[in-house]
Order: structure tokens, then sequence, then C-alpha cells
């Protein structure tokens, strides 16, 4: 029976969770780096066994792990992320032009098909990538150097490159999303990027709603049967591309609000989308104290609550952008952490949700490795 294992990224260190096929009894192992908030953790697609882990804190510094007996133990690897040339200016908070520093990893996506091959997305905004494993790391400065970088600005979480999506069909072919710039295509595996906004609007947010760059994009989300059809979690709105991001619509239908931070596809079915609406952007829980889970089954537009199993009265958690992922198993299991230390799984794609661990440290990013 195939097997599962759950990397969980919390305020005070790492979280691994195991169970067998049926996802019912589940082993707790962690934390490792205790004390360290860990932004991201991740595993390689093409190696289970290697696992990468971007921890942080003000005093220490960035910290990327790397694991190779999936994460029973760990070793420290390339530390150094220095911008490539002339790093230039971007917009501070209050409109001036502030020069790019780097603060921290906030996610690693590891390629599909090679264990050294690993991405970084960092703050301030940057891709970095790395083919020795996460031993050194050298800037994709093509994103950075776009002629709107300097007008990119922080959002209330920084100007944060959060998101990065690898196209299965095209190894060229790649997406970023950053907060609060926008999101990005690359076609030439990363030497030029282009902005694919259009479509978005953040009235009351830029001076011009339907600006090129500017929109605080929260999540990207792709079926690999289907890679030009992109889902997203902006600021506000959930939205959908059928053309590699060329255009988008809205989809946010009858969602209680369409404020919210991730946004997942089920693994087999290309039209079945989940989102976790938060009441809004100053209050970062769910509405009316109600844990729920949204899912459309056509692609957007309509949505249905999932709260069975989820705490429907005196909830005030939130689910950040990288808590919520799904296995490949069949029935697909759905996975979500919260603010408030749970983890919950849905065996059934949705249906029924039971908390695998309720205690940990703030959530802030889950993965899951579907194992055989």
């Amino acid at each position: 029976m195939s097997s599962v294992r759950v990397l969980v990224g919390t305020r005070k260190g790492t979280f691994v969770l195991t169970s067998d096929g049926t996802r019912r009894r589940w082993e707790v192992a962690g934390p490792d780096f205790g004390g360290w908030e860990v932004f991201h953790v991740k595993g390689s697609p093409a190696d289970p066994n290697r696992i990468y882990a971007a921890q942080h804190t003000d005093w220490f510094g960035q910290v990327i792990q790397r694991s190779d007996d999936g994460g029973r133990t760990w070793e420290a690897v390339g530390n150094e992320f220095a911008y490539d040339g002339e790093t230039g200016t971007h917009l501070w908070y209050d409109g001036t032009p502030h020069p790019w520093e780097f603060k921290r990893v906030w996610h690693v996506e590891p390629s599909p098909s090679d264990p050294d091959t690993v991405y970084a997305g960092v703050e301030d905004a940057a891709l970095f990538r790395s083919t020795d494993g996460g031993k050194s790391w050298q800037e994709v400065s093509g994103l950075r150097r776009h002629p709107t970088g300097p007008q990119w600005q922080p959002g209330a979480g920084g100007l944060c490159l959060h998101t990065v999506l690898l196209a299965p069909d095209d190894p060229r072919r790649m997406y970023t999303a950053i907060s609060a710039a926008g999101a990005f295509r690359s076609d030439d595996g990363g030497e030029s990027w282009r902005p694919v906004n259009r479509g978005l609007k953040s009235e009351g947010f830029l001076p011009e709603p339907d600006a090129e760059v500017g929109h605080c994009v929260h999540r990207l989300a792709m079926h690999p049967a289907r890679p030009d059809v992109l889902f997203m979690q902006k600021h506000w709105d959930v939205m959908r591309s059928d053309d590699a991001g060329e255009s988008w619509r809205e989809i946010s239908g009858n969602l209680p609000s369409d404020f919210g931070f991730p946004i997942e596809v089920h693994a087999h079915e290309p039209d079945t989308v989940y989102v976790v609406p938060i009441k809004s952007d100053s209050e970062h829980y769910p509405p009316d104290g109600r844990l729920r889970v949204y899912r459309s089954r056509t692609g957007g537009d309509e949505w249905e609550a999932l709260t069975d199993g989820l705490p429907q009265r005196d909830c005030y958690v939130n689910v950040l952008r990288d808590a919520m992922t799904v296995d490949t198993l069949d029935p697909c299991g759905v996975y979500l952490g919260t603010t408030g230390g749970q983890v919950y799984v849905s065996p059934d794609a949705g249906d029924t949700w039971t908390p695998i661990v309720r205690d940990l440290p703030a959530v802030l990013s889950v993965e899951v490795q579907t194992l055989p």
C-alpha cells in the first residue's frame, strides 16, 4: 500500500507526519530546527528522500537545509543569496526608491526531473536557482531586471516572491508570483520574463486598477494535465486563466469572501479547485468564525462549503498561502494547516476532515509526498 509523508513548516520548526494510504493513523516527528521559522519545506519529485527546507530567524538570518533520507537527518547547505550585478532600486511603502535587500527565502521549488536542481523565491523579490543540491545559488536575474522592476512595491507582507510553478510539458516555461507586483511568465528557462496580469483589477490599491504590474497575487495553482489553465487567489478575487496567463477572469462566484491565501487543484480532476475564504485583508480569520474549505467542481463560479470535521464556531485562525496541498492517491487527499497549529486531512477529496495534530506552532506551509 502507498503511504504519505506530510512536511510541515511552522513558526518554531519543521514536523514530518506519516501515514499509510488510509490516512487514518499518523506518526508525528519533530520539531527539527526548533525555534526557527521554517517558511517552506518541499520534497523532490525526482527523489522523494531529497527534501529542502528554508529556515530563518531575524537574529541568525537565512539557512537552507537539505535532507537526503526523507527528513530523518538534515545538513545546512549553501546560504549565500547575492543579487546579480548592480541591484538598483524598487519602490518602498511610501513610494520612494529603496535598494534591493535580501531578507529571506519564502518558497523552495525542486525540479520535477532532477533532485539537484531547485529554485528559491526570496524577499526582496527575486528568483534563485541551484543545480548542485542547494550548495550554491545563482540569481535568475532576468526577472528582477524586467523593465517594471523599479515599480515593484511591497505589500503588507513585504516584497516577496512566494510562488514558483514549473510547467510539466515544457521545461523552459515557468511562472512566478510576487506580492505586490503580480504574476510573471518565462518561456525561455528564466532568461526573459513578462507580466501576465491582464484582466486583474486592484481598485483602491493602484492609481490604475488594471495596471501592468502592482497587483497583490497571493497564490497560483496548476493541474499538470492542463498546464495552460491557471488558477489564482488574489488579495481580493479568485481568478482563472485558460491561456497560460495571457488573460484572467474572475471566478469568485458564490464564495462568502473572495479574500484568501491558498488555492489548490484536485490531483485527478483538473476542474476541481479548493480555496479557503478569509474575512478580509484586515481580519485574517474565517467569515463568521467558521473554518470552511470551498470546492468548485466546475473550475470556478459555483462553490460548495466543505465543513464536516472542521470547527464551525469560535474559530479565528488563518490558512496561509503555502499551507494547503493535495496528494495523488485515489481518492485524492487534501491537507491544510492553520495559524492555530492544527493540521487537517481529508482522505476523500474534501468531503470529511479530521485533525492529524492540533497543537503545533503556527503553520506556515504544508506539502505532501505520495510514496510507493
